[in-house]
């Protein structure tokens, strides 16, 4: 462990000379100094001087060869959030590139997992602002991160496992989508050994075993590559290692594989002088081991988005161990160490050109561009985690452009990576010239050619076809339209039949002064919102016709609910459509039954035409009724301890009574059952649906209309 002597202000400038001679020897100090003296008699968990810390964080980012200002920022980086330091006197002493730096350093230093899902998502889009300004806070961070996960034992047992869940979903992926591998694999294991130190050390004991039984595996196998490649003239280093304990710990996880079953635990780099020699040294390998079919990667020809280059590959090697090689240039695994961090590196004291490095403000531009227009907090959060989880498949178009997707994409994957118009209409595809479903997983390499029709739309059961974050974020926004389109139809009903109450017409200028009068956007919001449920029609009413509809309206006699009746006549409800108030109805004179009402599109009157001296012209009287309209729900709900009783609390709260119950159906796993339920009109209908519609261990609801129970009447009302 480094303590503030170990590393003084001359040892780091030292670090920094090896690749930048031209450093600022003398604002580097300055830093060092400002940084010690600002965090004088402040300790660590440890014991340690706290300041031992930000030393540790500039000397990780030395091994990145970056710039001063990004060193002087590590030096500088909790001095503002945990000292007596300001941004303007750190402006005024280091400038403002500087100051900006620290102020973007400390403003990502409380992101938390442990939080609800629309603060994580919000912590997110935190950390890619932070990054789209100027991405070397991230490198800042990134490192920050590392050290503490280097010291993370004198934390407390509880905090260990905090920061290695937050290593694990947040750092560690964002390491590696940056191209930064060895960040990535290290942040893993350290959170590996805090979160599962059993596992971990299992899987060292076996290494040993391996390493006593057979030798030096590594040396063998690197010792027999150097020599092949030395025979056939080819210039290149080879290195090997064991892969790192969580690495291996995830591949018996995903394959569901025993550690002995286990083949490729060994990793092997072939480093050239240019492209013709790595596809030379490809050769020589695959000709002196056999190769393992679909185990080839060409990341030269096909480079990844964050600038990496390799060719990869598996060989069966000694004794017929699997082994992966990879083999790139000196320049490629710059930007493979270094990720996007190679835009920034410095080599003899220039900015290092590195034709490979990508520029990082295009880099992070193409990552956040699809969560840009994203409101929802939990699209935008598992967007970003698609995103950054995911390794890469290169497909084609049918001209030969090619698109990049996530392992595990489908060609609707392919057609939104295109264009959103192309993958809303999507309603086929061809995968290397044979049709093949859209929820095909697509290979690297294959042809896809996408097929669409006019008048094609989204469909909800596309979220569960599609793995990317853009295509997943289009077809919620397309599902939340089409659901907005809906709403704004059944507010327009609503709306026509509240006025209808008041002998009024709900024309637009009518809606329009309502919106108004309401504030609200316009029109179609305030249909939505009746349509929703979030807006009671007859509140609208009152909006523009305050003396017709008070505020306290009366309620309707029961006895009299319904207009159009002559003296004395009573009326029954049909239980084939159960008609409420607020939708349009039909009187059926029947002997001995009164007026029979029917809801105006009831199936069950069709039987009745010859019998037009039967028909009576009738509507609901304007008012507030009370909640004696019994309807029937067709429901299916899960199977789950708890579940019926959430059900009817739902109901409850409501303000419905549920009269009666039957179960249809009885499965393992769901319920059938037919509700009935107690309410006051449509709207109130609309209202317990909607609720209902919400839970999630419903998963269907209607209502139960049945033209085979047209003889069954309802109690006189």
């Amino acid at each position: 462990m480094n303590r503030t002597e170990d590393i003084r202000a001359d040892d780091l400038i030292a670090l920094i000379q090896q690749y930048n001679p031209q450093t600022n020897a003398d604002l580097i100090r300055q830093a060092y100094a400002y940084g010690e003296k600002m965090h004088e008699g402040q300790f660590r968990h440890s014991g340690e001087p706290y300041f031992t810390h930000p030393v540790a964080v500039a000397a990780i980012l030395t091994q990145q060869r970056l710039d001063d200002a990004t060193i002087i920022t590590a030096l500088l980086h909790d001095t503002i959030e945990d000292t007596k330091s300001t941004f303007a006197e750190v402006e005024r002493l280091f400038g403002t590139e500087v100051a900006e730096l620290v102020d973007g350093v400390t403003k990502l230093t409380n992101l938390q997992l442990d939080n609800v899902q629309s603060k994580q998502a919000e912590n997110f889009r935190k950390l890619f602002f932070a990054m789209s300004k100027d991405m070397r806070v991230i490198l800042v961070k990134l490192a920050d991160r590392l050290h503490n996960m280097r010291t993370i034992k004198s934390m407390r047992p509880e905090k260990q496992l905090q920061k290695a869940r937050e290593t694990m979903d947040i750092f560690a992926p964002l390491a590696g989508r940056m191209g930064m591998q060895w960040m990535r694999e290290e942040l893993e294991d350290l959170a590996f050994k805090t979160s599962n130190p059993e596992a971990r050390n299992s899987i060292l004991r076996r290494f040993a075993t391996i390493s006593k039984d057979s030798g030096d595996v590594i040396a063998q196998i690197t010792g027999d590559m150097q020599a092949e490649l030395e025979r056939e003239g080819i210039t290149a280093q080879v290195y090997g290692r064991a892969k790192r304990p969580y690495s291996i710990w995830r591949k018996m996880q995903e394959k569901q594989l025993a550690f002995s079953r286990l083949s490729d635990i060994y990793g092997f780099r072939v480093i050239t002088d240019d492209d013709m020699a790595c596809y030379n040294a490809l050769g020589v390998i695959h000709r002196r081991w056999r190769a393992i079919p679909g185990r080839f990667k060409d990341y030269i020809s096909q480079p990844k988005s964050n600038g990496y280059r390799s060719i990869h590959t598996t060989v069966s090697g000694r004794d017929g161990k699997r082994v992966e090689v990879q083999i790139r240039t000196r320049q490629m695994h710059d930007v493979a160490e270094s990720g996007v961090a190679a835009h920034w590196s410095y080599r003899d004291g220039e900015r290092s050109h590195n034709p490979f490095a990508v520029d990082p403000v295009k880099w992070i531009a193409s990552l956040t561009e699809q969560f840009s227009h994203d409101a929802d907090h939990e699209d935008f959060l598992e967007a970003v985690k698609l995103e950054m989880y995911t390794d890469k498949v290169f497909c084609f178009t049918p001209k030969g452009d090619v698109v990049k997707l996530p392992r595990g994409a489908t060609p609707l994957d392919f057609a939104y990576a295109i264009h959103t118009r192309i993958g809303s209409a999507s309603v086929g595809a061809k995968v290397d010239g044979m049709r093949a479903p859209l929820w095909t997983r697509l290979r690297n390499g294959q042809s896809v050619e996408i097929i669409t029709a006019q008048g094609q739309e989204p469909k909800l059961q596309w979220l569960d076809m599609v793995a990317t974050g853009k295509a997943k974020n289009a077809i919620r926004r397309a599902l939340r339209a089409a659901q907005r389109d809906r709403s704004i139809e059944l507010g327009r009903e609503l709306a026509r039949v509240a006025f209808d109450h008041i002998g009024r017409k709900s024309t637009d200028k009518a809606l329009d002064t309502a919106a108004r009068h309401l504030r609200l956007t316009d029109r179609d919001e305030l249909l939505a919102r009746i349509g929703d449920a979030e807006l009671s029609a007859a509140s609208v009413v009152r909006a523009v016709y305050p003396d017709l509809a008070p505020e306290g309206e009366a309620e309707v006699d029961r006895t009299r609910a319904v207009a159009g009746l002559a003296s004395g006549q009573a009326i029954q409800r049909a239980c084939c459509c159960q008609p409420l108030p607020g939708e349009r109805i039909m009187g059926l004179g029947l002997r001995g039954k009164g007026v029979v009402v029917h809801a105006i599109d009831c199936a069950a009157l069709e039987k009745f035409d010859d019998l037009t001296d039967a028909w009576v012209d009738l509507s609901w009287h304007s008012g507030v009724h009370p909640a004696i309209y019994t309807v029937t729900l067709d429901l299916t709900i899960a199977n789950g301890a708890g579940v019926l009783g959430q059900i009817c609390t739902l109901i409850g709260e409501q303000k419905a009574n549920i009269s009666d119950m039957e179960f249809v159906d009885k499965k393992p796993d769901f319920y059938r059952l037919h509700v009935n339920v107690d309410l006051r009109d449509c709207e109130h209908l609309h209202s317990v649906v909607l609720a209902l519609q919400a839970q999630t261990d419903v998963a269907q609801v209607q209502r139960l209309r049945d033209p085979a129970r047209s003889d069954c009447i309802m109690p006189q009302v």
